[in-house]
């Protein structure tokens, strides 16, 4: 693998895994990732874990549903899930995919290199 893009997927990853959104999945996969960097297993945690950040990879209308489901309110609350519906609906007007929490931002960012790493 290219040094440049180890070191970028190193620093979106640990971004990610310091990012409140991120899943406990999604933080398992990445230092399981980081664990196997330069050994034997590396190859295997990379697939491992570019499923893991296809799979939490929120889209926006996914959020937008969320944020207006009983377990959204639950988890944000009323206000938060609202404030964060009315965000997810303004980056969808201007052309956002996904959500653009740091979480999803990082997954994004290091699925844009998945094919180089």
């Amino acid at each position: 693998m290219d040094k440049k893009i180890l070191e970028y997927v190193i620093e979106k990853t640990h971004i990610l895994m310091h990012s409140p959104s991120c899943s406990h999945e999604a933080k398992a996969a990445a230092q399981a990732w980081l664990n196997a960097v330069g050994t034997e297993t590396e190859a295997a945690e990379t697939k491992k874990y570019v499923t893991e950040l296809e799979a939490d990879l929120m889209p926006v209308d996914n959020l937008i549903d969320f944020t207006k489901s009983k377990n959204g309110i639950q988890l944000f609350g009323a206000d938060t899930a609202h404030k964060i519906a009315v965000h997810a609906k303004a980056i969808k007007a201007a052309g956002a995919d996904y959500c653009d929490c740091p979480a999803c931002t990082a997954a994004a960012a290091i699925l844009e290199k998945k094919e180089l790493f």
